[in-house]
Protein backbone atom coordinates (compact mmCIF):
# COMPACT_ATOMS: atom_id res chain seq x y z
CA UNK A 1 0.00 0.00 0.00
CA UNK A 2 1.44 3.26 -0.94
CA UNK A 3 -0.05 7.07 0.70
CA UNK A 4 -0.87 9.12 -2.69
CA UNK A 5 -2.37 12.29 -2.37
CA UNK A 6 -2.77 15.53 -4.52
CA UNK A 7 0.05 17.15 -2.20
CA UNK A 8 2.67 13.92 -3.12
CA UNK A 9 1.83 14.25 -6.90
CA UNK A 10 2.01 17.60 -7.18
CA UNK A 11 5.41 18.35 -5.36
CA UNK A 12 7.00 14.66 -6.43
CA UNK A 13 7.56 13.38 -3.17
CA UNK A 14 7.36 9.76 -1.99
CA UNK A 15 5.38 10.33 1.60
CA UNK A 16 2.79 12.98 2.42
CA UNK A 17 5.21 14.35 5.26
CA UNK A 18 6.42 17.85 5.74
CA UNK A 19 9.38 19.07 7.66
CA UNK A 20 8.32 22.95 8.06
CA UNK A 21 10.80 25.84 8.46
CA UNK A 22 11.94 25.79 11.70
CA UNK A 23 14.30 28.90 12.83
CA UNK A 24 17.95 27.57 13.78
CA UNK A 25 16.87 23.91 13.12
CA UNK A 26 16.28 23.87 8.78
CA UNK A 27 19.66 23.21 8.18
CA UNK A 28 21.35 21.20 5.43
CA UNK A 29 22.15 18.50 7.72
CA UNK A 30 18.23 17.49 8.43
CA UNK A 31 16.73 18.68 5.24
CA UNK A 32 19.16 16.52 3.29
CA UNK A 33 17.92 13.42 5.84
CA UNK A 34 13.92 14.55 5.36
CA UNK A 35 14.31 14.30 1.83
CA UNK A 36 16.36 11.27 1.17
CA UNK A 37 13.32 10.14 3.38
CA UNK A 38 10.80 10.45 0.94
CA UNK A 39 9.25 13.70 2.67
CA UNK A 40 9.69 17.34 1.75
CA UNK A 41 12.09 19.47 4.24
CA UNK A 42 12.59 22.85 4.05
CA UNK A 43 15.65 24.95 4.65
CA UNK A 44 14.61 27.78 7.18
CA UNK A 45 15.92 31.11 5.12
CA UNK A 46 16.10 33.90 7.99
CA UNK A 47 18.05 30.83 9.73
CA UNK A 48 21.00 31.93 7.65
CA UNK A 49 22.76 35.48 8.28
CA UNK A 50 22.67 36.71 5.16
CA UNK A 51 20.80 35.85 1.56
CA UNK A 52 24.48 34.63 0.24
CA UNK A 53 24.75 32.73 3.17
CA UNK A 54 21.32 31.07 1.94
CA UNK A 55 22.90 30.40 -1.27
CA UNK A 56 25.58 28.11 -0.04
CA UNK A 57 23.36 26.34 2.57
CA UNK A 58 21.28 25.88 -0.56
CA UNK A 59 24.23 24.15 -2.44
CA UNK A 60 25.39 22.23 0.90
CA UNK A 61 22.06 20.32 0.92
CA UNK A 62 22.30 19.67 -2.64
CA UNK A 63 25.34 18.24 -1.91
CA UNK A 64 23.61 15.61 0.24
CA UNK A 65 20.33 14.66 -1.49
CA UNK A 66 18.86 14.73 -4.90
CA UNK A 67 15.61 14.74 -4.07
CA UNK A 68 12.96 17.65 -3.83
CA UNK A 69 13.46 20.07 -0.83
CA UNK A 70 12.51 23.91 -0.34
CA UNK A 71 13.10 26.77 1.45
CA UNK A 72 11.03 28.66 4.10
CA UNK A 73 10.62 32.29 4.08
CA UNK A 74 8.55 34.13 7.11
CA UNK A 75 7.47 36.98 7.09
CA UNK A 76 6.21 38.26 10.48
CA UNK A 77 6.91 41.22 13.07
CA UNK A 78 11.15 41.40 14.25
CA UNK A 79 13.06 43.78 16.02
CA UNK A 80 15.68 43.93 12.66
CA UNK A 81 13.09 43.20 9.67
CA UNK A 82 15.80 41.25 7.39
CA UNK A 83 16.29 42.26 3.67
CA UNK A 84 13.27 40.04 2.45
CA UNK A 85 13.77 40.59 -1.73
CA UNK A 86 17.54 39.78 -1.18
CA UNK A 87 16.40 36.49 0.56
CA UNK A 88 13.70 36.38 -2.00
CA UNK A 89 16.43 36.83 -4.72
CA UNK A 90 18.80 34.31 -3.18
CA UNK A 91 16.20 31.50 -3.47
CA UNK A 92 15.01 31.99 -7.05
CA UNK A 93 18.94 32.20 -8.33
CA UNK A 94 19.60 28.85 -6.83
CA UNK A 95 17.14 27.24 -8.65
CA UNK A 96 14.66 25.82 -5.89
CA UNK A 97 11.34 24.87 -6.92
CA UNK A 98 9.34 24.62 -3.54
CA UNK A 99 8.98 27.49 -1.05
CA UNK A 100 6.63 27.28 2.11
CA UNK A 101 5.67 31.21 3.00
CA UNK A 102 4.06 32.33 6.21
CA UNK A 103 3.15 35.10 8.04
CA UNK A 104 1.49 38.44 7.39
CA UNK A 105 0.30 39.46 3.95
CA UNK A 106 2.72 37.32 1.67
CA UNK A 107 1.06 38.43 -1.33
CA UNK A 108 4.64 40.68 -2.78
CA UNK A 109 6.44 37.47 -2.04
CA UNK A 110 3.90 35.39 -3.45
CA UNK A 111 3.98 37.12 -6.63
CA UNK A 112 7.76 37.15 -7.14
CA UNK A 113 8.12 33.33 -6.67
CA UNK A 114 5.04 32.56 -9.05
CA UNK A 115 6.38 34.51 -11.58
CA UNK A 116 9.44 32.54 -11.57
CA UNK A 117 7.58 29.12 -11.52
CA UNK A 118 8.17 28.21 -8.20
CA UNK A 119 5.64 26.53 -6.77
CA UNK A 120 4.20 28.47 -2.99
CA UNK A 121 2.78 26.50 0.14
CA UNK A 122 1.68 29.46 2.86
CA UNK A 123 1.10 28.37 5.94
CA UNK A 124 -1.93 29.71 7.85
CA UNK A 125 -3.56 29.50 11.56
CA UNK A 126 -7.17 30.39 10.00
CA UNK A 127 -9.56 29.25 7.00
CA UNK A 128 -9.95 32.69 6.05
CA UNK A 129 -6.18 33.08 5.54
CA UNK A 130 -6.34 29.21 3.61
CA UNK A 131 -8.71 31.57 1.40
CA UNK A 132 -7.09 34.53 0.40
CA UNK A 133 -3.38 32.34 0.39
CA UNK A 134 -5.54 30.61 -2.62
CA UNK A 135 -6.65 34.07 -4.17
CA UNK A 136 -3.19 34.83 -4.20
CA UNK A 137 -1.94 31.44 -6.35
CA UNK A 138 -0.42 29.19 -4.10
CA UNK A 139 -0.22 25.59 -5.14
CA UNK A 140 -0.94 24.33 -1.53
CA UNK A 141 -1.51 25.73 1.97
CA UNK A 142 -0.56 24.43 5.11
CA UNK A 143 -2.95 24.59 8.16
CA UNK A 144 -2.02 25.33 11.43
CA UNK A 145 -4.04 24.17 14.72
CA UNK A 146 -3.78 25.67 17.81
CA UNK A 147 -1.39 22.70 19.07
CA UNK A 148 1.07 23.57 16.64
CA UNK A 149 4.74 25.26 17.93
CA UNK A 150 5.75 29.01 16.91
CA UNK A 151 2.41 30.79 16.03
CA UNK A 152 -0.92 29.74 16.18
CA UNK A 153 -2.53 32.81 15.96
CA UNK A 154 -5.15 34.66 17.99
CA UNK A 155 -8.32 32.56 17.27
CA UNK A 156 -7.28 29.41 19.00
CA UNK A 157 -8.86 26.66 16.98
CA UNK A 158 -7.56 23.08 17.41
CA UNK A 159 -6.93 21.22 14.38
CA UNK A 160 -9.80 18.76 14.94
CA UNK A 161 -12.26 21.64 14.30
CA UNK A 162 -9.63 23.73 11.70
CA UNK A 163 -8.70 20.75 9.68
CA UNK A 164 -12.30 19.73 8.55
CA UNK A 165 -13.49 23.26 8.14
CA UNK A 166 -10.35 24.13 5.95
CA UNK A 167 -10.90 21.24 3.50
CA UNK A 168 -15.09 22.22 3.22
CA UNK A 169 -13.50 25.25 1.81
CA UNK A 170 -9.90 24.94 0.07
CA UNK A 171 -9.47 23.99 -3.17
CA UNK A 172 -5.80 23.69 -3.52
CA UNK A 173 -3.56 20.94 -1.57
CA UNK A 174 -3.83 21.16 1.95
CA UNK A 175 -1.13 19.84 4.76
CA UNK A 176 -2.30 19.80 8.36
CA UNK A 177 -0.20 20.81 10.99
CA UNK A 178 0.04 21.25 14.36
CA UNK A 179 0.46 18.27 17.20
CA UNK A 180 1.05 16.06 14.28
CA UNK A 181 3.73 12.95 15.41
CA UNK A 182 2.98 9.36 14.44
CA UNK A 183 1.11 7.21 12.12
CA UNK A 184 -2.22 8.05 13.79
CA UNK A 185 -1.78 11.69 13.19
CA UNK A 186 -1.04 11.10 9.71
CA UNK A 187 -4.15 8.83 8.90
CA UNK A 188 -6.17 11.12 11.24
CA UNK A 189 -5.60 14.25 8.80
CA UNK A 190 -6.25 12.24 6.25
CA UNK A 191 -9.27 11.58 7.35
CA UNK A 192 -9.92 14.76 8.28
CA UNK A 193 -9.37 16.18 4.89
CA UNK A 194 -5.82 17.07 4.48
CA UNK A 195 -3.44 16.00 1.95
CA UNK A 196 -0.31 15.73 4.01
CA UNK A 197 0.98 16.18 7.71
CA UNK A 198 3.53 18.99 8.14
CA UNK A 199 5.56 18.94 11.25
CA UNK A 200 7.91 20.76 13.00
CA UNK A 201 8.55 19.72 16.77
CA UNK A 202 8.52 16.03 16.30
CA UNK A 203 11.74 16.54 13.48
CA UNK A 204 13.27 18.15 16.21
CA UNK A 205 13.86 15.32 17.92
CA UNK A 206 15.77 13.45 16.07
CA UNK A 207 19.10 12.28 15.51
CA UNK A 208 20.15 14.70 12.74
CA UNK A 209 18.79 17.66 14.00
CA UNK A 210 21.12 20.31 14.76
CA UNK A 211 20.50 20.89 18.10
CA UNK A 212 21.60 20.34 21.91
CA UNK A 213 20.93 16.52 22.92
CA UNK A 214 19.83 18.41 25.88
CA UNK A 215 16.46 19.93 23.94
CA UNK A 216 16.02 16.52 22.18
CA UNK A 217 16.18 14.83 25.92
CA UNK A 218 13.65 16.99 27.27
CA UNK A 219 11.28 16.79 24.55
CA UNK A 220 10.96 12.64 25.48
CA UNK A 221 10.72 13.72 29.10
CA UNK A 222 8.21 16.45 28.67
CA UNK A 223 4.27 15.63 28.15
CA UNK A 224 1.74 18.03 26.62
CA UNK A 225 1.37 20.32 28.77
CA UNK A 226 4.90 21.50 29.00
CA UNK A 227 4.03 24.33 26.44
CA UNK A 228 3.33 28.29 27.25
CA UNK A 229 1.58 30.98 25.35
CA UNK A 230 3.62 34.09 25.08
CA UNK A 231 3.54 37.39 23.53
CA UNK A 232 -0.35 36.96 24.16
CA UNK A 233 -0.80 40.76 25.24
CA UNK A 234 0.71 41.98 22.10
CA UNK A 235 -1.34 40.05 19.66
CA UNK A 236 1.27 37.50 18.41
CA UNK A 237 1.04 35.02 20.34
CA UNK A 238 4.04 32.22 20.25
CA UNK A 239 3.68 28.78 21.49
CA UNK A 240 6.63 27.84 23.20
CA UNK A 241 8.37 25.62 25.51
CA UNK A 242 7.68 26.44 29.13
CA UNK A 243 10.87 27.19 30.78
CA UNK A 244 12.29 30.13 33.36
CA UNK A 245 12.38 32.42 30.33
CA UNK A 246 9.10 31.85 29.29
CA UNK A 247 7.69 31.96 32.67
CA UNK A 248 9.50 35.27 33.48
CA UNK A 249 7.70 36.83 29.96
CA UNK A 250 4.59 35.82 31.23
CA UNK A 251 5.09 37.33 34.04
CA UNK A 252 5.77 40.54 32.80
CA UNK A 253 2.82 40.40 30.39
CA UNK A 254 0.64 40.14 33.37
CA UNK A 255 1.90 43.29 34.93
CA UNK A 256 0.87 44.98 31.72
CA UNK A 257 5.09 45.79 30.67
CA UNK A 258 5.51 46.84 27.16
CA UNK A 259 7.64 44.19 24.40
CA UNK A 260 10.79 46.80 25.03
CA UNK A 261 11.01 45.71 28.67
CA UNK A 262 11.51 41.74 27.84
CA UNK A 263 13.03 42.51 24.26
CA UNK A 264 16.12 40.91 25.51
CA UNK A 265 14.98 38.00 26.84
CA UNK A 266 13.72 36.84 23.77
CA UNK A 267 15.99 37.97 21.01
CA UNK A 268 16.29 34.90 18.60
CA UNK A 269 20.33 34.84 19.34
CA UNK A 270 19.78 33.93 23.06
CA UNK A 271 17.44 31.34 22.00
CA UNK A 272 20.23 29.93 19.37
CA UNK A 273 23.12 30.49 22.21
CA UNK A 274 20.62 27.59 24.92
CA UNK A 275 20.23 25.35 21.89
CA UNK A 276 23.42 25.51 21.20
CA UNK A 277 25.15 25.00 24.54
CA UNK A 278 22.07 22.65 25.46
CA UNK A 279 21.14 25.59 28.68
CA UNK A 280 16.99 24.92 28.55
CA UNK A 281 17.12 28.18 30.13
CA UNK A 282 19.24 30.11 28.45
CA UNK A 283 16.32 31.35 26.35
CA UNK A 284 12.85 30.68 24.71
CA UNK A 285 12.60 27.68 22.16
CA UNK A 286 10.14 26.49 20.15
CA UNK A 287 8.19 24.16 20.76
CA UNK A 288 4.49 22.25 20.61
CA UNK A 289 2.06 20.07 22.44
CA UNK A 290 3.10 16.87 19.89
CA UNK A 291 6.09 16.74 23.28
CA UNK A 292 3.68 14.44 24.82
CA UNK A 293 3.83 11.83 21.98
CA UNK A 294 7.54 11.76 21.68
CA UNK A 295 9.13 9.27 23.10
CA UNK A 296 12.37 8.49 21.37
CA UNK A 297 14.77 10.34 19.26
CA UNK A 298 15.25 8.21 15.81
CA UNK A 299 16.66 8.82 12.45
CA UNK A 300 14.62 11.16 10.27
CA UNK A 301 14.50 7.85 7.77
CA UNK A 302 13.42 5.89 11.05
CA UNK A 303 10.56 8.08 12.15
CA UNK A 304 9.44 8.59 8.67
CA UNK A 305 9.31 5.01 7.50
CA UNK A 306 7.72 4.62 10.96
CA UNK A 307 4.96 7.40 10.42
CA UNK A 308 3.92 6.12 7.30
CA UNK A 309 3.75 2.11 8.07
CA UNK A 310 1.69 2.97 10.90
CA UNK A 311 -0.66 5.05 9.15
CA UNK A 312 -0.84 2.63 6.12
CA UNK A 313 -1.85 -0.72 8.94
CA UNK A 314 -4.39 1.85 10.72
CA UNK A 315 -6.31 2.86 7.57
CA UNK A 316 -5.83 -0.80 5.84
CA UNK A 317 -6.79 -2.93 8.60
CA UNK A 318 -7.38 -1.21 11.89
CA UNK A 319 -10.38 1.16 10.07
CA UNK A 320 -11.34 -1.52 7.74
CA UNK A 321 -11.87 -3.91 10.39
CA UNK A 322 -14.25 -1.85 12.07
CA UNK A 323 -16.65 -1.46 9.28
CA UNK A 324 -19.03 -4.42 8.98
CA UNK A 325 -18.53 -6.82 5.70
CA UNK A 326 -21.80 -5.54 3.88
CA UNK A 327 -20.77 -2.62 3.96
CA UNK A 328 -17.26 -3.23 2.93
CA UNK A 329 -18.91 -5.39 -0.24
CA UNK A 330 -20.69 -1.94 -1.04
CA UNK A 331 -17.87 -0.20 -1.89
Amino acid sequence: MMLRTRFTEAFGIDHPIVQGGMMWVGTAELVAAVANSGALGFLTALTQPTPEALAKEIVRTRDSTDRPFGVNLTILPSISPPPYAEYRAAIIESGIGIVETAGYKPQEHVDHFKAHGVKVIHKCTAVRHALSAERMGVDAVSIDGFECAGHPGEDDIPGLILIPAAADRVSVPMLASGGFGDGRGLAAALALGADGINMGTRFCATKEAPIHENFKAAMVANDERATALIFRSFRNTARVARNAIAESVLAAEAEGKPFEEIAHLVKGARGKQGLDSGDLDHGIWTAGQVQGLIHDVPSVRDLVDRIVADAEAIIARRLRAMVADEAVAAL
